[in-house]
């Protein structure tokens, strides 16, 4: 019998899932300890930061049965974390803060280590110890890369997409295939 289900694996160990765990994680951080309470800024952070997770989960497991809505929950997860790197840029420009360029040692040193390490708890706890506008600088460079990351991973799907069909053309050849023609 011919299966024309794709089963969902295990997204907890993808880097972007892990990357994504870490936006969330240092976001709550940082606006506990950054942002005035009160502040609708902070709901919009959170919200922005936990919808590009959360659309990663659902994304992927919606791929079973429709990479139509794979890719598109995968693209609301790209804007969602494309609003927080505009909060994070606001956050910087409106208090004053540096932002860092992108050849700057700073910003090279943040992406390799953003590169190299994806344990939310190792890299939350590294931010801990910096300056609101260090940490704001580190999620921008964070950002950037997950952005990155989440286009290549809807290109693959699309790419997927283009030379397998969808979940109907699935459907008809495995039942074609069950007949015998």
């Amino acid at each position: 019998m011919s299966s024309f289900l794709k089963m969902a694996g295990d997204y907890s160990q993808w880097n972007v899932y892990r990357k994504a765990v870490i936006v969330c994680d240092v976001t709550e951080l940082f606006i506990n300890r950054a942002l005035p309470r009160g502040s609708r800024t902070i709901d919009q952070m959170r919200q922005a930061a936990r919808s590009c997770k959360q659309n990663i989960v659902e994304g992927v497991s919606d791929n079973a049965v429709s990479k139509e809505m794979c890719i598109k929950l995968l693209g609301v997860a790209r804007g969602s974390i494309r609003e927080l790197l505009e909060d994070y840029g606001d956050f910087l420009r409106q208090n004053g803060c540096e932002t860092w360029p992108p050849y700057d040692n700073r910003t090279l040193a943040t992406r390799q280590y953003c590169i190299k390490n994806d344990d939310p708890r190792i890299f939350a706890e590294k931010c801990r110890d910096r300056s609101d506008e260090t940490v704001a600088n580190i999620m921008v460079t964070q950002i950037r890369q997950l952005d990155a990351m989440l286009a290549k991973v809807i290109k693959k799907y699309e790419t997927e997409f283009l030379n397998e069909g969808g979940i109907k053309e699935a459907m008809t050849a495995a039942r074609k295939k069950q007949r015998g023609y």
